[in-house]
Parts: structure tokens; C-alpha cells; sequence
């Protein structure tokens, strides 16, 4: 079962009337009107420009994992989630099919998500170090977290297209946070270059160089006036099993971001 707008889901913003992006044209126009980043978020949450997303996203729903079959599947695009002022952006590549499709909250009720919730609230943005499902109380300080890609993808690798059809809506909230963004955490190398063009078309000017992704590595946008943007392995259980990326790797890009956005470190 897909979930409806306006059944009151816990965190749904959008209602029956929201407007629907059925195309990509419709996605840059809607993106682009959106006055808040709670209207933005139900605008992203009832989007359909994608047929193959879309076509899966809800497939997942209706077919579920074992574990989940009493449970309502989320089964739409999935907006951001944490801060509306907050100084830290996160960017990942795309809603996990039986995570945050599910669940309707990104990075809620996966590995990965224990992984990343865990990191923040060791940095003090995170009340709780554990995300279950939307309702579960968890509440983020200083940081609000997005995908590139909305949908939960086929074998989670979005196509060019559909990464291209739905990078207005990273690009309105790149400039909705814009008064005090200061830190960009991109998790993997998908969302690395994706956030790139985001960036620029949210209006904050490239550096001379972007380096190529590793973990740590980091760029400073407008010429040292935009937000510093930091690189981290991506929190996929195939990084994370396999120790590609531990939790003191992933604590040091945290703590770069904590210093860059001049919030205090965690006492020790």
C-alpha cells in the first residue's frame, strides 16, 4: 500500500491539492515557485516526472519485504528532513527501497541510517542515536538532510536523466537553506557530482577546481564566501561491513563540518 497525501502521515506536508510534477518541465516550474521549504517538501513528495521510479518506488510498496508486509509502505518521493535553519546540509544518493521508501523519512529504517544517525548524534546534531520511523521522536540541530535523486531507484542506481529530472529540488533547497548554510556533507561519489551543478544553479559560485571525489576531501564555493562542501564515503552497508568506512572516519568529516559551520565540537 503506497501511501495518499494528507492521511497524516507523521512529517507529510503535502495535502490533496499540492500541485503534481508529472514531468520534468513541471518539476523546474514547481521547484522554482516553492516559497518555503515546507511547501517544497510536499511538492517533492507527491512528484511523478519519472515513470520508471515511480513504476518501482510503488512496486516495492505493494510487494514489501517479509519483515514489513503489516506494515503501510511510504512509497512516494521523500522530501528532506531535519532543521528548516540549518547550517549543515547532508546530501546522499537516493531513498533506500525498503528504508526511507518505506518508512517515508530519509535515511530511517536502514543500516545505513543507523550508521549516519548514530554519527550525528555522537556530534550533538542528533537527539537520538538511532532512526526507526518517522514518528519516532528524533529531531536534528543545525541539519537537514536530502538526496540527489528523491525516488528509491532500480538496484539503487538512478539514471543521468532521471538524476537530471529531479536536481531542481535540491536546487530549492540549496537556496531556501541559503542564509545559513555554511557545510555540505556529500555521501558518495553520485551525489558528489550531482551536488555540483545544484550548487551553482542555487547561486553560489564554483570553486576553480572541483577535486575529484575522495573521502575528506573538501571545496569551498564563491570563492571562499559560499559553503565548504566535504566528501564522505557513502553509508551503504557495503562500505560500512566492509570497513571502506568506519565510524571514526565518518566522525571526522562531522567534526569538519561542526568547525566550518562554527557550531561547538561534542565535549569529549
Amino acid at each position: 500500500m503506497v501511501v495518499s497525501p494528507g492521511t497524516g502521515w507523521p512529517g507529510d506536508t503535502a495535502s490533496r491539492s499540492t500541485p503534481v510534477a508529472d514531468r520534468a518541465s513541471e518539476v523546474l516550474r514547481l521547484a522554482q515557485t516553492a516559497p518555503t521549504l515546507r511547501h517544497l517538501d510536499g511538492r517533492i513528495s507527491v512528484c511523478r516526472a519519472c515513470p520508471r521510479l515511480v513504476a518501482w518506488r510503488e512496486q516495492v510498496a505493494d510487494e514489501k519485504r517479509a519483515a514489513y508486509a503489516a506494515e503501510p509502505y511510504w512509497g512516494r518521493p521523500v522530501p528532506a528532513f531535519g532543521d528548516d535553519r540549518a547550517r549543515i546540509a547532508v546530501v546522499g544518493l537516493a531513498p533506500a527501497a525498503h528504508g526511507a521508501n518505506r518508512t517515508g523519512r530519509m535515511f530511517t529504517g536502514d543500516r545505513s541510517g543507523e550508521f549516519l544517525y548514530a554519527a550525528l548524534w555522537r556530534a550533538g546534531l542528533a537527539n537520538r542515536p538511532e532512526s526507526v520511523a518517522a514518528g519516532d521522536g528524533l529531531e536534528l540541530r543545525h541539519t537537514r538532510i536530502m538526496s540527489a535523486v528523491r525516488c528509491a531507484p532500480p538496484a539503487n542506481k538512478p539514471s543521468n536523466a532521471e538524476r537530471d529530472a529531479c536536481r531542481p529540488w535540491l536546487v530549492k533547497d540549496l537556496q531556501l537553506m541559503a542564509p545559513h548554510l555554511r557545510a555540505v556533507l556529500v555521501l558518495g561519489q553520485f551525489a558528489w557530482s550531482a551536488v555540483w551543478p545544484a550548487l551553482e544553479l542555487a547561486g553560489y559560485a564554483a570553486p576553480e577546481r572541483i577535486p575529484a571525489f575522495s573521502h575528506g576531501v573538501e571545496a569551498v564555493c564563491g570563492g571562499g564566501a559560499g559553503p565548504v562542501v566535504v566528501a564522505s564515503y557513502h553509508v551503504s552497508q557495503q562500505n560500512t561491513f566492509t570497513g571502506k568506512l568506519t565510524p571514526a572516519m565518518l566522525d571526522d568529516v562531522v567534526l569538519r563540518c561542526l568547525d566550518v559551520a562554527d557550531l561547538p565540537a561534542p565535549a569529549a
